[in-house]
């Protein structure tokens, strides 16, 4: 090969670069300023800032996030909640009637011949099953399948939700030959179980409830052709 055309034949004369040595890294700067101290209490949250809020109280401060509202359509959800518990026994086969009447007052009430809500104590609460059902939420048979297999109320805020908004409901249980009732004011046990005593011919769950003025405004009402289309 020619020299000319050697691509590395004349590499050792060319002239090579000077090398000098690395010059050593400037040291870090320091910050100057550093942040305050972090100390125990200085922001002054602690556990005493934490607030627990229990039974259906979420409920009555949020109530948008449970019915949507506080308009007139969400108080026409309370009405829905109740009447689908009646639809669900209904569609099971445990009930032949439903019975929606509307008072004077301002009063609501739905009946039905279905089995009854339960009246035992639950077993984990040790209360009358009723009671829980009442005041406690997600509670309720519509969450097993084999209580109920269609349910119009599985996905809905269900009674209890009903409860908390109303400041007055009513619950009577006619179920083994016996007629129960138990009160409740926004969400809050009035009375205990009664046991009014025997009755025959009847059986099923009514409910009645009164809508709160303190969260749906004063005045509030229901209005029968709503309620009517409501149920058809």
């Amino acid at each position: 090969m020619d020299d000319n055309n050697d691509l590395f034949g004349n590499m050792d004369k060319q002239p090579q670069p000077v090398r000098t040595p690395a010059r050593p890294a400037d040291p870090l700067v320091q910050a100057t300023k550093r942040p305050a101290s972090i100390k125990d209490g200085s922001e002054g949250y602690s556990a005493a800032d934490i607030e627990v809020l229990e039974g259906l109280e979420p409920v009555r401060r949020r109530p948008g996030m449970y019915i949507g509202g506080t308009d007139d359509k969400a108080m026409h959800h309370l009405f829905a909640e109740v009447i689908d518990n009646s639809m669900d026994e209904a569609v099971a086969g445990h009930a032949t009637f439903i019975d929606v009447e509307l008072s004077a007052d301002g009063y609501l009430a739905v009946t039905d011949n279905g089995r009854g809500i339960p009246i035992d104590p639950h077993p984990k609460f040790k209360k009358p099953a009723l009671e829980v059902i009442m005041t406690t939420l997600h509670s309720g048979g519509k969450f097993d399948s084999k209580v109920y297999e269609t349910s119009g109320g599985l996905h809905g805020v269900g009674v209890s939700v009903v409860n908390a908004l109303s400041d007055h409901l009513e619950v009577e249980v006619a179920r083994g030959r016996q007629l129960y009732r138990q009160k409740f004011s926004r969400g809050v046990p009035v009375t205990g179980l009664e046991q009014l005593g025997e009755i025959h011919n009847r059986r099923g769950t009514k409910i009645r409830f009164h809508p709160d003025e303190q969260i749906f405004g004063k005045g509030a009402a229901f209005e029968p052709a709503r309620l009517y289309r409501m149920t058809r």
